[in-house]
């Protein structure tokens, strides 16, 4: 069903109108799917599950929108912002639905009936996150505006992560959990609202078609992609890294649960703070520049972190990380949106959101096998070296702008 209001492409001068609707809508979504995700695996384990089945649980999440992603971005250069937007809530919807029918179902159906939720809410999740990171792109119209707007809507991801949550929490002390879903399942409907104050049509090029015979890998020809793809999955790794390593060393030291949590909440912060001052930087920021400076810094980070013996050096180490990866996503998006055809941008977001679902589903396995052989502190020190030589892949980048910019 297409939207009946006229088409209104957008562009710079909607940033300030079009933008907060943008983060709002994605922190309706990615909050409902961060609450259902701390939620379900709790409640499976008060349920007796084992750990096993709860990681396949938030295996889920991830996994799925692996299989989705290609068709959510070819959804989006086609049709634009809203129809994408109304199926991520529908999806994200159903998958709090799901996990509030299965309140009220016997133990084995509804562990099962957790799953399905569970993929429908990352796979609703994911559509919109694809649509929405599309329509950002289009109110920019240099790489500095780009990094500008990349870095405000980075700041999505981080307040949902603590709203879902929270309210989930929150909801569950106080009412139990079919009240915790009850609140999740309703929480999409704020994306509704905000999308419909979003120029429809978001673009002309959400009329174009893909190019007659191309493939949906073609677009890895591209000069720079896979480099800069390679560059996306490093990154994510070391964040997924930070977030399993820190819990490991902390306990092998005897640290409390509250120390722990205080050493990722301030990594948290340090990635917030970074996103708030880059807009004011970007007219004097490189994207390839920033991305090779981030990787080595991120490298150094990781080579310390083993040496920081107490938890206050913890906390300085998580800082210092928080900034260089907080400063990675708006460069990566600036440089996608620079480096692919403009019809085609929403395959380019979502190659780049498979290459992250997939390492967040596989890589933990990795991970685990990695420090329970060696420790965690070997683990940081592979991701510091990985990291540090990979920076080269970003070096390489300035290449490929000259080579786009000369086609």
């Amino acid at each position: 069903m297409s939207d009946p209001r006229p088409a209104q492409p957008l562009g710079p001068q909607h940033t300030a109108r079009v933008l907060p609707l943008l983060i709002v809508g994605q922190i309706a979504l990615h909050g409902a799917m961060a609450g259902q995700r701390m939620a379900a695996p709790l409640q499976a384990l008060k349920a007796g599950h084992s750990p096993w089945a709860v990681g396949v649980l938030l295996a889920l999440f991830a996994a799925l929108p692996v299989l989705t992603a290609m068709g959510a971005g070819r959804m989006a250069d086609r049709h634009g912002y809203h129809r994408p937007a109304r199926i991520a809530a529908l999806g994200a919807m159903a998958g709090a639905g799901c996990a509030w029918v299965a309140c009220w179902l016997p133990g084995g159906w509804a562990f099962g009936l957790h799953c399905i939720g569970a993929a429908l809410a990352g796979v609703g999740t994911n559509v919109g996150l694809i649509a929405i990171q599309r329509t950002a792109g289009l109110l920019a119209g240099s790489s500095t505006e780009r990094v500008r707007v990349f870095s405000w809507l980075g700041m999505a991801p981080s307040l949902a992560n603590v709203v879902g949550p929270v309210t989930a929490g929150v909801t569950i002390d106080a009412a139990g959990f079919a009240a915790a879903y009850a609140l999740l399942m309703a929480m999409p409907l704020v994306s509704l609202v905000v999308a419909r104050r979003v120029p429809a049509q978001a673009s002309a090029v959400a009329a174009t078609r893909r190019p007659a015979g191309s493939s949906r890998w073609d677009l890895l020809a591209a000069p720079g992609l896979k480099r800069l793809l390679f560059v996306n999955w490093l990154m994510s790794a070391s964040w997924d890294v930070h977030s399993f390593a820190v819990p490991v060393l902390g306990h092998a030291r005897g640290y409390h649960a509250s120390t722990i949590g205080l050493v990722l909440g301030v990594f948290t912060a340090a990635v917030t703070l970074v996103r708030f001052v880059i807009p004011l930087l970007a007219h004097r920021l490189r994207e390839a520049a920033v991305l090779r400076a981030a990787m080595l810094l991120t490298g150094a980070v990781f080579v310390l972190y083993p040496f920081a013996a107490t938890p206050w050096l913890m906390a300085l180490c998580a800082t210092l990380l928080g900034l260089t990866l907080g400063a990675v996503q708006p460069m990566i998006m600036s440089t996608l949106h620079q480096l692919t055809p403009a019809e085609r941008h929403g395959e380019a977001i979502a190659l780049r959101s498979m290459a992250i679902n997939v390492s967040s589903s596989v890589m933990p396995l990795a991970f685990g096998v990695v420090g329970t052989a060696l420790g965690a502190g070997a683990l940081f020190w592979l991701m510091g070296a990985a990291v540090a030589g990979g920076s080269r892949a970003a070096a390489g980048l300035e290449r490929a702008f000259a080579r786009r910019a000369a086609d």
